[in-house]
């Protein structure tokens, strides 16, 4: 598959995955009529059912990682060049802000909004470790072992993680950039954006480490939140 094909892959993917979280967060909070959880479980289902339509339609083109920190760890293993990793990069931070901006204008709200949701602290950031490292995990042996159902085990740990976890598990640096742009639901505070990628970085490192000591590293594929 050409470059071309594989950064176009990662765009679109990670463009209608952040339209689907925030405009089921903005869809979820107008018909909740307060009610938090309700909003939160639209705002997880619409999420997990769309993680299983990009993985399983884009993982054949790009592997369907969505995220930086599944890229760097397929960097690490040695299933990307420096050239894809940067393009990768590019595509995915770039699509979660176009996603961001079409789901303002999907809801005639504002197209740049900073965040003001307040995401901070150490129940937060343990969050975001433990969230990355599950997801990491998660990829790393279902792309081993069964690699047809990588899509529904990816799907479902982003569903269970936004309720298990105090920070809604990003669990993406893109997708936590993005989300820095939108006072809905999804939002976050733009003061809060590094604290949060610093502590996904750790949990994928954690979650590289744990793979390497402990799994023989073969196989290919996709990805993920």
């Amino acid at each position: 598959m050409s470059l071309r094909n594989k950064t176009l892959a990662e765009f679109l993917g990670t463009t209608v995955l952040l339209a689907t979280i925030v405009g089921s967060g903005i869809m979820g909070v107008n018909l909740s009529q307060g009610n938090n959880a309700i909003a939160l479980l639209a705002n997880a289902s619409a999420t997990a059912a769309v993680l299983y339509v990009l993985i399983t339609t884009l993982g054949p083109v790009s592997g369907a990682h969505f995220n930086p920190v599944v890229t760097l760890v397929m960097r690490a293993r040695g299933e990307l060049s420096g050239k894809e990793l940067l393009w990768y990069l590019l595509a995915q931070i770039s699509g979660a802000i176009l996603g961001v901006l079409l789901a303002h204008a999907m809801f005639e709200q504002s197209l740049i909004q900073p965040g003001t949701h307040i995401r901070t602290g150490f129940a937060q950031d343990l969050s975001e470790v433990i969230a990355t490292f599950g997801l990491l995990i998660t990829i790393l042996l279902a792309r081993k072992q069964k690699a047809t159902q990588t899509p529904a085990l990816v799907a479902s740990y982003i569903f269970a993680a936004y309720w298990f976890t105090s920070s809604t598990s990003f669990a993406n640096p893109a997708v936590t950039i993005a989300r820095s742009l939108t006072q809905s639901f999804a939002g976050i505070r733009p003061d809060d954006v590094l604290g949060f990628i610093a502590s996904q970085l750790v949990g994928a490192g954690l979650a590289y480490f744990f793979f390497r000591c402990g799994f023989s590293t073969t196989s290919s594929g996709s990805s993920a939140k």
